[in-house]
C-alpha cells in the first residue's frame, strides 16, 4: 500500500509504501495541486502517561480486558498508537487488578500489546503533603516498597516501564537503584524533595521529571526549590502537560528552553474522566469535577488540577503555540524522545521502520491537529 503527504520534518512531498507493516521505501512524490493541499505524514505519538478514558480508570477495581480494550481506540483518532497505561496511587488489591486486566487484553489481542508495550506506576510511593500529592488519595500514599513493586511487575507480567516517586519518601533511594537495574525507568513526581533528595534520586539512576510544575505547592520560596532543581539536573528529561491550562506559556518556554525538545515529552496526562461530560466525579477516595471549559479540578474549587480531558495531538498543538518550537520538534517530543528514554523502538520516516504513520493538517484556528488518518503497522485505524 502507499500513502503520500509532506514530510513532517522537511516539508518534501513523498510516497511512502508500506509491505507488511514496515516502510519499505520512501520517494519524492509530485503534488499536481498546491503542496499546501497535501497533509503532512509524521510517526504515530506515544503518550507516557494515560491514565484512562471514556470514565474508566486503569487503577479502579473490577476493570475487564474488554474495559481496558475499550479505552485504547479513542487513541487513534487522536494519531496516537502507542501509550503507556498509567495506574496511580491507590490500594495493592486495586494496583493489581487494573495490571491483571492490562496483561488479560495484552494476551488476548496482539495489538493491544504493541499499541500499549508497556505500563506507568505512577504512586503510591509519593509525598503526603497538600499540593504535591495532586489528586492522589491520601490514604493510599506510603512509604517505598521493593516487595509490593515487585508483586506488582509480576502481576503485569513485568509490563511496568515507568515508575514515578518522590525521592524524599522512605525506601524511595533504595527502590530507584532496584528498579533501575531491573531495566524500569524512574521518574521524580509528586514530590516535596530537598535538593539532596533529587541528586540522590539522579544517582541512583532516575533519568524523568514527571510533568514537571505540576503537583507541587501553590506556594514556593524563591531559591531552592524542587522545580529549579529538577530544571538545572542534567541527568533528568522532564516531562510536561501542555494542553493550555496546567502550565502558562512561560513555564513553557522556560522549560523547553532549559531542556530543549531533545530532553522534553509532551504527555496530555488524560484522566479517565477523558471523554465524559462537565460534572462531579469521584476516583479512588478523591472527589474531582469536569469544567466545561475542558479543565479537570479537584471538586469545591478551580485551581488545583486533576488531570486533562484533552489528548497528545492538543497537546502537540499548543507545544507550538505556546513554546515556539517547530512542528517536527513537537511531533518528536511526542513521540522519538519518550520511546528513546523508556528503550522502546522509535518510529521514524525510514525504510524498515514500523509503519505507525499519521496524515494531518495544521489549523492555526485548531487546538489540537487535524488528524486524517492513524496507520497502526500499516493497518489503518482511523480514517483513511
Amino acid at each position: 500500500m502507499f500513502i503520500e503527504g509532506r514530510r513532517y520534518d522537511t516539508g518534501e512531498p513523498v510516497r511512502i509504501s508500506i509491505d507488511q507493516g514496515r516502510i519499505a521505501t520512501i520517494e519524492p512524490a509530485r503534488p499536481t495541486g498546491p503542496i499546501e493541499e497535501w497533509p503532512y505524514v509524521a510517526p504515530g505519538m506515544f503518550d507516557l502517561q494515560i491514565n484512562g478514558h471514556g470514565g474508566i480508570w486503569y487503577s479502579q477495581p473490577g476493570l475487564t480486558a474488554e474495559d481496558i480494550i475499550g479505552t485504547l481506540i479513542p487513541h487513534f483518532a487522536h494519531g496516537v498508537t502507542r501509550i503507556f497505561p498509567t495506574l496511580i496511587t491507590n490500594s495493592f488489591e486495586n494496583l493489581a487488578s487494573g495490571f491483571t486486566a492490562i496483561r488479560q487484553a495484552c494476551e488476548q489481542e496482539a495489538w493491544v500489546a504493541e499499541m500499549a508495550p508497556g505500563c506507568h506506576l505512577e504512586g503510591p510511593y509519593i509525598s503526603r503533603e497538600d499540593g504535591p500529592r495532586g489528586a492522589h488519595g491520601l490514604e493510599y500514599v506510603r512509604d517505598a516498597d521493593w516487595d509490593e513493586f515487585s508483586r506488582l511487575q509480576e502481576i503485569s507480567g513485568n509490563r511496568i516501564k515507568l515508575l514515578t516517586l518522590a525521592p524524599e519518601v522512605p525506601g524511595a533511594i533504595e527502590l530507584i537503584r532496584r528498579a533501575v537495574k531491573s531495566g524500569v525507568t524512574v521518574s521524580i513526581g509528586h514530590t516535596a524533595a530537598t535538593p539532596e533528595d533529587i541528586r540522590a534520586a539522579a544517582d541512583a539512576g532516575a533519568t524523568l521529571s514527571t510533568h514537571l510544575g505540576n503537583g507541587a505547592h501553590g506556594m514556593l520560596r524563591r531559591h531552592p526549590n524542587y522545580i529549579w532543581e529538577q530544571l538545572a539536573e542534567d541527568r533528568l528529561h522532564t516531562s510536561i502537560i501542555c494542553d493550555g491550562h496546567h502550565l502558562p506559556a512561560s513555564v513553557v518556554k522556560t522549560i523547553l528552553r532549559v531542556k530543549s525538545p531533545q530532553r522534553t515529552i509532551l504527555t496530555c496526562d488524560a484522566a479517565g474522566l477523558a471523554g465524559c461530560p462537565p460534572g462531579e466525579y469521584r476516583n479512588a477516595g478523591v472527589d474531582v469535577e469536569v469544567l466545561a471549559d475542558g479543565r479537570i479540578v479537584i471538586a469545591g474549587q478551580d485551581q488545583l488540577l486533576a488531570g486533562s480531558t484533552l489528548c497528545t495531538d492538543a497537546c502537540v498543538a499548543n507545544a507550538m503555540r505556546l513554546g515556539g518550537v517547530s512542528l517536527k520538534e513537537a511531533i518528536d517530543m511526542a513521540g522519538r524522545v519518550p520511546a528513546r528514554l523508556v528503550g522502546l523502538e522509535t518510529i521514524e520516516l525510514l525504510p524498515g521502520s514500523r509503519a505507525d504513520l499519521i496524515t494531518f493538517h495544521v489549523s492555526p484556528e485548531s487546538n489540537c491537529l487535524d488528524i486524517r488518518a492513524t496507520l497502526f503497522g500499516g493497518e489503518y485505524r482511523h480514517g483513511g
